[in-house]
């Protein structure tokens, strides 16, 4: 009995010290979001902590909801965490840079994901839809849903985000290719639901003979749906959006919402991490560049069913 007793005893304490420095040295990754309360955001930090949780680290997701007093404080918590990772979705292409350099600065690596910095050289890592190819795609269906004449109205996201500007321009570059097509308004609405709504009506008031309206993202054009609906003129203004969200295939399936762009989050999200991961066990990242583009997919009524999950769409 003793012998087989200190046998269990030295195989304990021989197994104890590769579990307790396997976890050390896994440690915590931070995930930094936008607004968890978009389906998007929340896909984004949702994806994020599982594949860190899969890899072995433990992981926390917060958001800042665009505020950068808001993120300056989150990236000082993971530094006092002593975070071995960040994963950020910026606040603002600009006022972001000065977060990003204090955790460089703390030592900690930091991987941007959804939206850039104006900065190269101070993420390891910058992984993003390619807006400009999605904006392409959506605006030439939106034209095929809503013809090549009359007027329309563009809900475009929120400023401080890059991500709007390259979709505006992407929408831009298509519809001026049909002289027939006018722009009559075009409203910021910051990526939301509900000033999508109060946009659409006052663009409604100012311009009720608009044909169509064409949105930087699915909430704004789900907000201009039910602002469409209760004015009686969804029939004859059609909508397109760029997202992927469940509720945008829901209004796709319903019929009242034309098409979406998908924007692969869950793929990139999740890309991120691994990159991480690589990066903290080898010094690399794995990839060509600091900036990497993934491309956007198209759903339509003729392709909604194989929406398999939150922003996944099988091929």
């Amino acid at each position: 009995m003793f012998k087989k007793g200190m046998r269990l005893i030295l195989a304990a304490v021989a197994v104890a010290p590769i579990f307790a420095s396997s976890a050390w040295a896994a440690g915590q990754m931070t995930i930094i979001v936008n607004d968890p309360s978009n389906p998007y955001w929340l896909t984004e930090g949702n994806v994020a902590k599982a594949t860190a949780e899969k890899l072995g680290y433990t992981a926390s997701v917060s958001a800042h909801k665009g505020d950068t007093n808001t993120e300056s404080n989150l990236i000082d918590t993971a530094i006092t965490n002593k975070s071995v990772a960040i994963i950020l979705d910026p606040a603002n292409a600009d006022g972001s840079v000065g977060a990003v350099k204090k955790a460089v600065a703390a030592g900690i690596p930091v991987f941007l994901v959804n939206a850039e910095i104006n900065q190269e050289g101070l993420a390891k890592a910058q992984l993003v839809s390619n807006n400009a190819q999605g904006a392409a795609i959506g605006a030439q269906q939106w034209v095929e849903a809503v013809g090549d004449k009359g007027k329309y109205a563009e809900l475009f996201g929120a400023p401080s985000d890059n991500n709007a500007a390259t979709r505006s321009n992407g929408y831009e570059t298509v519809l001026t290719q049909y002289p027939d097509l006018q722009k009559a308004a075009k409203e910021v609405a910051n990526w939301d639901r509900t000033q999508g709504h109060n946009k659409m009506q006052s663009m409604l008031q100012a311009h009720p003979d608009i044909i169509g309206v064409i949105s930087g993202n699915d909430e704004m054009a789900l907000g201009a749906i039910a602002a469409l609906k209760e004015a009686g003129k969804l029939a004859n203004i059609k909508v397109g959006g760029f997202d992927g969200s469940p509720d945008a295939v829901a209004a796709i399936k319903a019929g009242e919402l034309q098409y979406t762009v998908l924007q692969p989050v869950a793929v990139f999200s999740a890309e991120a991490v691994k990159q991480a991961d690589s990066f903290i066990k080898t010094g690399k990242t794995g990839a060509s560049s600091e900036k990497q583009l993934f491309d956007c997919l198209l759903i339509t009524k003729d392709n909604v069913d194989k929406y398999t999950g939150p922003f996944v769409l099988a091929q």
